[in-house]
């Protein structure tokens, strides 16, 4: 079983979305054969706490406009860590140093990634190939 084509649509659109809000080391993994509850999650990285919101805002803004709303969302209070869960997509967004405490690739290192081919911040022309760089 694999990441359904909707899940693969959410995660490109929300990944775009992460991306011109100046979010980084941005990683797709397809979770669907071992979570029953999600198909991909989208692990992104922000320099500070107000980043982190913007990112988050953002991402809900672009998957509303194609009809798909947060069924949960955990972390704003804090704003290191937020949750966005909207079904077949969950997206972490972490303050830099909070992922690297965590390290949810290592926890998920057999997943398979799936790559984004977005460009880098401002048209730098960087693949994000869904890899961490």
């Amino acid at each position: 079983m694999t990441a359904s084509e909707r899940a693969h649509e959410l995660v490109a659109k929300a990944a775009t979305a992460a991306d011109e809000r100046s979010a980084f080391d941005l990683v797709a993994l397809d979770v669907s054969e071992t979570m029953p509850l999600t198909d991909v999650f989208l692990i992104a990285s922000a320099r500070n706490e107000r980043m982190v919101l913007a990112i988050a805002e953002e991402i809900e803004d672009a998957l509303a406009e194609i009809g798909q709303k947060a069924i949960r969302r955990e972390g704003r209070e804090l704003a290191r860590w937020v949750l966005l869960d909207f079904g077949d997509l969950v997206v972490h967004i972490f303050h830099e140093e909070d992922r690297m405490y965590y390290g949810l690739e290592r926890l998920w290192k057999d997943a398979p990634v799936i790559p984004l081919g977005i460009a880098g911040p401002n048209g730098a022309g960087d693949e994000h190939t869904g890899a961490a760089e």
